[in-house]
């Protein structure tokens, strides 16, 4: 369903789609998908060469991930050994579904959006791209949303470093993915203005992000 491959299919005068054979309109418009081109492009996709990684090697990541999450949760680590453990923790989440699972149903989701409401930015940009990974996966979406992310980026969007920003509205993209969850975001107060008030005033990357988060969002008709 690349752009070029179904340009080529119209061209050739085909008014069905090549897969359901269903008929097309009488001038079919090509409409790209800039919010799942947009996730795609802020995804590392495994090589061949990682998927078939031996079996120990995955059992190393899955035992580093755990203690890592337990460096993450405890109250008595210092910001300096959270800001280490969500590094690695966006690393693996990155390339592993199965770790991105394993974060999710540790508790650890509140601890990073602890770390969201925290003054150091570094701090709050590695647990902004933590919550992007764990949305990669379809169950969590909803998941995070019930556990208090929206207020989080809201707020992020409205001060945060221009690196935290576009993280904010990459995630808002991710999450408004499920039909739902577009609905519950466009009547969170500031949402769509914290949206198009990045537009407007941020930087080349915040203002991509955050266009695309709103077609995304305003694919939902009230919204």
């Amino acid at each position: 369903f690349d752009r070029v491959s179904i340009q080529q299919w119209i061209d050739s005068g085909n008014r069905t789609c090549p897969i359901t054979k269903l008929p097309l309109s009488e001038n079919p418009s090509l409409i790209p998908n800039h919010a799942l081109r947009s996730l795609i492009s802020n995804f590392a996709h495994v090589s061949p060469k990682e998927s078939s990684r031996p079996r120990t090697q995955q059992e190393h990541s899955q035992s580093q991930s755990q203690a890592l999450i337990s460096t993450l949760v405890s109250r008595s680590s210092s910001n300096a050994s959270k800001l280490e453990s969500l590094s690695r923790l966006v690393r693996l989440t990155k390339r592993d579904s199965l770790i991105r699972r394993k974060v999710t149903e540790s508790g650890a989701v509140r601890a990073a959006l602890d770390c969201v409401d925290s003054c150091n930015q570094v701090l709050q940009e590695k647990s902004l791209s933590l919550l992007l990974n764990l949305s990669l996966e379809d169950d969590n979406k909803v998941g995070l949303v019930a556990d208090g992310v929206i207020r989080r980026i809201v707020a992020v969007l409205r001060v945060g470093s221009p690196d935290c920003k576009a993280i904010a509205a990459t995630l808002l993209t991710s999450l408004a993915v499920v039909e739902v969850n577009k609905a519950t975001i466009g009547s969170y107060p500031d949402a769509i203005s914290a949206l198009v008030s990045l537009l407007r005033v941020g930087n080349d990357r915040e203002r991509k992000e955050s266009a695309t988060a709103l077609y995304t969002l305003c694919s939902f008709m009230d919204n």
